[in-house]
């Protein structure tokens, strides 16, 4: 598969993010080694001009493997098409055991590289770089993973073949009673979306609170509540939501919502609540770096943006996962 176009894309741009953040691992050991901020000589001088380039490349690179997660899911719907029994990417993850693997890496790393980057904007608010040593140390931490996350992209690509026979997301997600053994068990609907906007409603009413004054505890109460919301929520897709887009009961896949067919609505539902989760959670984080005087202003505003970002992304990826089936129930349809 090492031939195909979306092998190739994949291949070459994570080589090229390989290369920027080997650089970036140099610039990092000499910073955690070297950096001074009270020092004039030449040494400084070098390090305050090299970060900057440095740190601009690294959050290019990180946010490229951000995206990446998106051309990854891309890639494998195309896959399924030369593979036996596959319908949509579900099929083309399951080909080998390396694709849901990397595809879990890929979703951890959106919060990962994310947060580096959010180190990063704080950082470069204030004169002194009070972060820079944190963020390269940081850097140095994110390569392995990094690496990791290519590695199994890899071993993905290099392991399908055409003759495989996997299985079709009917099989996987159905919940229909003579299916056989699937991932997704039925639950009971009615109060799994009790659940489900209860949570949103509690997310709600913690993060208007939170704009009007931040609280410590409230603060890590909602980026709890945004894991646990997360979660939850990836469950709902599949188990509830999923079907009426498609308007079929028994057809609860995630990634046939990414097809054109159906508007390419998953890419806008999945992005909206992982945008939403990443500023939900983020705001609790950067605490650690409330005791840095001179980002107390930054990390304040930072937060309040953050909190509003997170509760406006709420809103639309609810919209967007809620609106068929509530046009079922207003047409005339039940659960």
């Amino acid at each position: 598969m090492f031939l195909n176009s979306w092998s190739l894309t994949l291949t070459f741009c994570s080589l090229i993010v390989v290369f920027l953040l080997v650089i970036a691992a140099g610039t990092a050991i000499r910073v955690i080694r070297f950096w001074d901020p009270s020092s004039d000589t030449n040494r400084q001088i070098r390090l305050e001009s090299e970060i900057w380039l440095s740190s601009t490349l690294v959050a290019y690179a990180l946010g490229f493997q951000i995206i990446s997660l998106m051309l990854f899911v891309l890639a494998a719907d195309h896959f399924c098409q030369v593979i036996v029994g596959a319908m949509c990417a579900t099929g083309a993850l399951l080909a080998n055991p390396f694709g849901m693997p990397a595809l879990v890496i890929k979703l951890a790393g959106v919060f990962l590289y994310g947060f580096w980057i959010v180190i990063h904007k704080l950082d470069i608010t204030s004169e002194k770089y009070p972060l820079v040593k944190f963020k390269y140390v940081y850097l140095l931490l994110l390569v392995p993973f990094l690496f990791t996350d290519i590695i199994f992209q890899t071993l993905y690509i290099a392991g399908l073949k055409p003759d495989i026979i996997t299985s079709c997301c009917a099989v996987v997600f159905s919940t229909a009673a003579d299916a056989g053994p699937n991932l997704m068990e039925s639950l009971p609907v009615g109060t799994m979306l009790a659940i489900f906007y209860g949570t949103a409603g509690v997310l709600l009413v913690t993060g208007v609170m939170l704009r009007r004054g931040w609280r410590l505890a409230a603060g890590i109460f909602y980026a709890a509540g945004w894991v646990w919301f997360f979660g939850f929520a990836l469950v709902m897709i599949i188990t509830v939501f999923s079907s009426y887009i498609y308007a079929m009961p028994f057809h609860n896949c995630p990634f046939c919502i990414l097809k054109p067919e159906f508007h390419y609505i998953g890419f806008f539902i999945y992005a909206s609540l992982m945008t939403a989760t990443f500023f939900g959670i983020v705001p609790a984080i950067v605490q650690i770096f409330s005791g840095q005087q001179s980002l107390h202003d930054a990390i304040s505003i930072f937060r309040k943006y953050s909190i509003a970002i997170s509760l406006v992304f709420m809103a639309v990826f609810l919209v967007l996962s809620s609106y068929h089936s509530l046009m079922y129930m207003i047409v005339g349809g039940e659960f």
